[in-house]
Formats: structure tokens, C-alpha cells, sequence
């Protein structure tokens, strides 16, 4: 029998089982509530819990009668996201409140319009991931080839926005992402298991693109073009004048729409520490651009001044292509290091002494000695007594012979 709205979810360990007793798979029971595979997964889990009209469709589908006719529920609605305490009205920017007020939720920087609910559903958790779900690329059917295509496909374009809030170079912002994805490919055996890829080259970017050592380049030691209008020059500038670190936090919060332990998580912080960032970005930004007091203000401007400029990533096969071509550089490099320092130690080893020779005392001169004489001359008495000498025969004893016997 049917139960009313007011019916109990059931527990995490229970909903599996109910589903599997309708027939339903988790792709079945996410197309009729509107949500992701990795939505479902994870309420099944425990993980997390549907809220609003999501979860009263959600308890009816599952503890409806099988025997009955399946009905299609199309109850889509975005979870609330926790606001910062005491910085709000306990909402976040734009997300619904789900009191049934019909207010639609903005939408994420980077964003692509004309998207099939599923789909930007599927797009949201990529681009914004919470963290604790899977992103549903690393199927099984997938080649790693056309799930790294697939996670490129989702979170290039939006990526790119949000590197250039960060930078305000578009060519960095380019850059940023291209380099996380080719890290990505680079070690996407371990990215592919990772329970938020999207979350792991979004880090990635961010680090990157942020990194203090891109000023000493010549090609980034001038600024580019500012934005065409005024407000968002103001406000470009506004971004670019806070700390790295803040200015981080308040796009990832303000920006994509990360919950505040997710932002913290992302910028290696406590949660508290993420909230005294935002609300320090926040007051620096209001004190120059007094209109944006509000969030939802705020988080309009953000996805405003990402989309006013032409920012296109380039395609996922050419990403993947110079990420190989790259690791074939640094791979070819190391060997030929290692072959250049094998050569030298060889020579060192066949040219260096294998033995003791002990140095040579330098030499020293001695005092005290007479002069040595150098022969000179004859004299006169010494001419006559050569002549006598060569005049006189020899008339010594004869020779000796031995007489042999």
C-alpha cells in the first residue's frame, strides 16, 4: 500500500533493498527524481539524504507497491547547501530553500545554458562536487580515453572562468587548466578512483594558477586588457587586490558554490578558518563595491564577470596529446641525465688515482753554505807541469799477463 507523504525515510541500509524489490535500478529511480546516479548511490550509502519535495517523492518511490503501476515522479530540486553561520539568512547564494516557493536557483559560474535537467545536474556535481560522491565517469564501458574526455568536457569551460576570477589573465586561466589536465592524464589511474575528480583538477588548477613563480616570467610580467565594462573592472580589480588565499576561498564559496567544510577542505583549512576568509573577502569586496552587500549579489556578479569574456578550452584530445607529448620530454630528459651522470662517474672512476702519492715540500732556500767555485784558467805553473808531464815516457812496469797452467 501506498503510504502519504508524511511517510519516514527509510534507513540507508533499507532503501537498496526496496529499490531492488520494485526493479528499479539507481539509473531508473535518479531519472524519475531528476537527480545523478551518484546522487542515488549516495543515499543509499548513507552518505548523505534527500530534502524537500526530492525526498517525499523519494520515500514514495520506495516503499510504493510493486504490484502497482509505475509512476513517473518529476520533482526535480537542488539540496540545500549550509550557509555560513551567522554571515546569512541559512541559505546559500541562490540554491532553493525548498519551502516550495518556486524560486529557481542560479546557476554555477561556468555554467553552459540549454542543458536537459539530468545533464546539469550530472554538470553541478562535476563542476562543484561535494566531495563525498562519485562523479559517474569510471564506467566500466568507458575507456579511460573517453572518461578522462568526458570529465574534460564537464569542467574545461568552467574552469577556465573560474582560473580567470583568480588571475584575471586569460591566457593563464588557459594554461592553468590545460596543465591540471594534462596532470590528470598523467596519473589518471589514480584520478579516475578518486571519489571527486572534478574536486582533484580543480585543485590542481587553482594551485597552478595561483603560483607566486608565474611573475617572473617575461610573457606575465605586464598586464593584459582589462574587461570592457566598468563594473566588471571594478570588480576584477576588487578580486585581484585580496590575498590569494581569500580570494580563493570567496570564489570557490561565492563562486561555485562549494559548502563552507568543502571549501575548507579544498584550501587545506579548518572550517572556521574558511569562514573568517569569506567573511573578510566579503567585507573587503562591499567596502569598495557597496551594491554587492547581498550574497546571492555577489554570486550573480561572480558568474556574470566569468561569462562576459570569450574564454574556449581547447579539445580534450589535443590536451591529451601534449600531456603525453610532455611526459615523453621529461621521460626522455631523466634518461639522459642518468646516462650523462653513469658517463662522468665512469670517467671519474677511470681517471682518479688508486692510490696514496703524498705531495711534494716546496722548495726552500738554504743560507750559510760557501759559494761553489767554477773551474777557471791555468796558471803558469800549472801549464809548465802539464808539459813535463805529456813530455816524460811511461816507463811503469810492464803489463801483467796471467800465464795459464
Amino acid at each position: 500500500m501506498t503510504q502519504g507523504p508524511a511517510s519516514p525515510l527509510p534507513a540507508p541500509k533499507e532503501r537498496r533493498r526496496l529499490r531492488e524489490n520494485r526493479s528499479l535500478t539507481q539509473a531508473d529511480m535518479a531519472a524519475r527524481l531528476g537527480v545523478s546516479r551518484a546522487t542515488v548511490r549516495s543515499w543509499e550509502a548513507g552518505r548523505s539524504a534527500p530534502r524537500g519535495p526530492v525526498r517525499e517523492a523519494y520515500t514514495r518511490l520506495l516503499l510504493a507497491d510493486p504490484a502497482l503501476p509505475r509512476a513517473e515522479v518529476n520533482t526535480p530540486q537542488e539540496d540545500v547547501a549550509p550557509e555560513l553561520v551567522g554571515a546569512g539568512t541559512g541559505t546559500r547564494a541562490g540554491a532553493g530553500t525548498g519551502t516550495g516557493t518556486g524560486k529557481k536557483p542560479s546557476s554555477r559560474v561556468g555554467e553552459r545554458p540549454g542543458r536537459n535537467r539530468v545533464e546539469a545536474r550530472i554538470a553541478e556535481e562535476l563542476l562543484a562536487g561535494d566531495g563525498n560522491e562519485d562523479s559517474g565517469l569510471s564506467e566500466p564501458s568507458l575507456t579511460p580515453a573517453q572518461a578522462f574526455d568526458a570529465l574534460y568536457s564537464f569542467c574545461a569551460p568552467a574552469l577556465v572562468r573560474q582560473a580567470y576570477l583568480l588571475t584575471g589573465r586569460r591566457e593563464l586561466a588557459r594554461e592553468s587548466v590545460e596543465r591540471a589536465f594534462q596532470q590528470a592524464w598523467y596519473r589518471w589511474p589514480e584520478v579516475a578512483v578518486d571519489p571527486d575528480p572534478a574536486g582533484w583538477v580543480r585543485a590542481t588548477a587553482y594551485e597552478y594558477a595561483l603560483s607566486p613563480w608565474h611573475r617572473l616570467r617575461p610573457r606575465y610580467r605586464h598586464p593584459e586588457a582589462p574587461p570592457a565594462d566598468a563594473a566588471d573592472r571594478a570588480l576584477l580589480d576588487t578580486l585581484l587586490d585580496l590575498p590569494p588565499v581569500y580570494r580563493r576561498t570567496l570564489v570557490l564559496y561565492d563562486g561555485v558554490g562549494l559548502g563552507l567544510p568543502e571549501t575548507a577542505a579544498e584550501t587545506e583549512a579548518s572550517t572556521p578558518a574558511a569562514a573568517n576568509r569569506v567573511l573578510h573577502a566579503r567585507e573587503a569586496v562591499t567596502a569598495r563595491l557597496p551594491e554587492l552587500t547581498s550574497p546571492e549579489d555577489l554570486h550573480r556578479r561572480l558568474a556574470e564577470l566569468a561569462s562576459a569574456e570569450q574564454l574556449r578550452a581547447a579539445k580534450p584530445r589535443t590536451v591529451r596529446w601534449y600531456g603525453e607529448r610532455r611526459a615523453q620530454q621529461w621521460t626522455r630528459a631523466a634518461i639522459a641525465f642518468t646516462a650523462l651522470l653513469i658517463g662522468v662517474t665512469v670517467l671519474t672512476l677511470g681517471t682518479a688515482p688508486d692510490h696514496y702519492e703524498a705531495p711534494l715540500a716546496p722548495p726552500e732556500t738554504i743560507h750559510g753554505l760557501p759559494p761553489r767555485a767554477a773551474p777557471g784558467p791555468l796558471s803558469a805553473a800549472e801549464v809548465k807541469l802539464r808539459a813535463r808531464l805529456r813530455a816524460q815516457e811511461m816507463n811503469g812496469p810492464e803489463r801483467l799477463i796471467p800465464e795459464n797452467r
